[in-house]
């Protein structure tokens, strides 16, 4: 131990060469050592990395060295410094970093080989170019998109990484950066951005409609990605987008989920002067999603064997589909067969058993049960379809939508009736949070349906009920759900009904309790 302070303290001599062999060990003894070799180590690794001059050795350290985790140091040697000295370096030292930043990056990136092989590496060069470019961008480095897309014309695999720089961009100014800018910094480089959002519009659409390379037109799409929540709207809506996604890029299994999130994101917009191109953007998605995954398609058990791909294939059309109808409901309902085919599929989802995705379209499903019942509130003993146009267009999905959540209600806040240390009998309650939220959202959506058809609630209580006492579906587990689903609505029903309904479900959950 004394050894490795006494070799390791010749780091801290900046009057003398670095040797690059004992940082090499010091590192190694953090990762790999134990116990006071590695105390010793992180010590010496933390005083050198908060030196003010340990930046002047970045360079030497990732030329140099062959150890990954030593050049990883050297990199957080290099943000720390760009976080929190920036503003102090002299002119002439800040340029240096840039330029030398920028020459690792591109001989990092210029070779697929050596990019696949440097990822990680590489992603950290990325994000460090990133906070320079906050501190920088546009005053001093005017000519940093222009620069940018110029590269990128000149190496596809170039190209590839700038796709992910100018993502690493976009995010940081326009979903990571309260807090961490002022907003009138914020403000300034976002509407930098808006205004020399162009030449990288044009880069994008150059890459999606002419490379044949799979990992530059994925990284491109995921670019893309980020851009839709912020970009002028003419980009989306006036150019051949919307028609690249859907057609040239949905339908191929490589790029298909990143391109639908694209699409969810665009269904996301809420501007009425686009009306047109939305049920354009919808009537071509599901054209091409029916035939992708035919409308008699068995998604649940598909999903049970499908790879990681396939399965998040179907999380991502259920966030389309929910993101759609949710914001252009209204329009989708002027063209009924396009709306009816995504309730099917959306019901088709929400069989699956994944509650993430229950949870996408559950939200949907709470959000068009309560239009449909604050439209007209309660209408008495009858079910409040009749009559109502909207309702009826929906009454055969929401009969399967009630079907479904009466067999996947959650289970409740559980009571226990327990003795206290003082002797008292008290309520104790069991949380589980999720649990608790998903039980409460789904009562409330059932509360909902109910109110729309209390009839139909009955009818599917009643048969699966019947379908306990007969055997066909008996399981504790079921019991329990539909127990929790009849608990759930209490109130729902008109009051004769709600007594007569829950003395059949007693008499009957009581002669098949005695007979087990």
């Amino acid at each position: 131990m004394a050894t490795l302070a006494h070799q390791a303290a010749a780091l801290l001599d900046f009057n003398r060469k670095l040797d690059i062999g004992l940082l090499d060990n010091v590192v190694l003894s953090m990762y790999a050592g134990n116990g006071e070799t590695q105390r010793v180590a992180q010590e010496v690794l933390t005083t050198l990395k908060e030196h003010p001059d340990a930046w002047t050795r970045v360079d030497t350290i990732l030329e140099y060295s062959t150890n990954q985790q030593t050049k990883y140091y050297a990199l957080q040697i290099l943000e720390q410094v760009i976080k929190t000295r920036w503003k102090v370096l002299p002119r002439n030292q800040c340029e240096g970093i840039k330029k030398y930043i920028v020459a690792l990056i591109i001989k990092t990136s210029s070779d697929p080989d050596t990019l696949e092989r440097n990822k990680i590496y590489l992603n950290k060069l990325n994000m460090i170019l990133v906070q320079v470019l906050k501190r920088e961008w546009p005053k001093n480095w005017e000519s940093f998109i222009p620069d940018i897309v110029g590269a990128s014309k000149t190496n596809e695999s170039l190209c590839q990484n700038n796709m992910i720089i100018l993502k690493l961009l976009s995010e940081e100014l326009f979903d990571f950066s309260s807090g961490q800018l002022t907003q009138t910094k914020a403000k300034h480089l976002k509407d930098t951005m808006c205004s020399e959002f162009a030449q990288i519009f044009q880069l994008c659409q150059f890459v999606l409609e002419n490379s044949q390379n799979p990992p530059l037109v994925n990284a491109t799409l995921e670019t893309l990605l980020r851009f839709l929540n912020w970009i002028p709207l003419g980009y989306i809506f006036e150019t051949k987008l919307i028609n690249t996604l859907i057609f040239k890029f949905l339908p191929v299994p490589l790029f298909r989920n990143v391109t639908l999130k694209c699409l969810t994101e665009i269904a996301g917009v809420t501007v009425s002067n686009y009306d047109d191109m939305f049920m354009t953007l919808f009537s071509q998605t599901m054209g091409q999603l029916e035939i992708m995954l035919p409308l008699q398609t068995d998604i649940r058990s598909a999903y049970a064997v499908g790879q990681d791909q396939e399965q998040n294939f179907i999380q991502n059309l259920a966030m389309f589909l929910c993101t759609f109808l949710k914001e252009h409901g209204n329009l989708a309902e002027n063209a009924v067969p396009l709306l009816r085919n995504a309730l099917h599929y959306l019901v088709l989802i929400s069989e699956v058993d994944e509650v993430e995705i229950f949870k996408i379209c559950l939200e949907y499903w709470n959000a068009l049960a309560s239009e449909l019942y604050r439209e007209v509130p309660y209408s008495g003993a009858q079910p409040i379809f009749f009559g109502n146009s909207r309702r009826s267009l929906y009454q055969e999905v929401l009969n399967k939508v009630r079907y479904i959540m009466i067999s996947r209600m959650a289970k409740p806040e559980e009571v226990l009736v327990v003795e206290n240390d003082n002797g008292e009998v008290v309520r104790e309650f069991m949380k589980d949070t999720d649990s608790i939220n998903l039980y409460k959202n789904m009562r409330e959506t059932l509360v909902y349906l109910t109110h729309l058809d209390y009839a139909d609630t009955e009818r599917i209580m009643t048969e699966k009920l019947q379908n306990q006492v007969n055997g066909s579906e008996w399981s504790w587990k079921n019991l329990n759900t539909l127990c929790w689903a009849i608990g759930s609505i209490s109130g729902a029903m008109h009051e004769e009904d709600e007594k007569r309904f829950l003395v059949t479900v007693i008499k009957d959950l009581l002669a098949h309790l005695i007979g087990i």
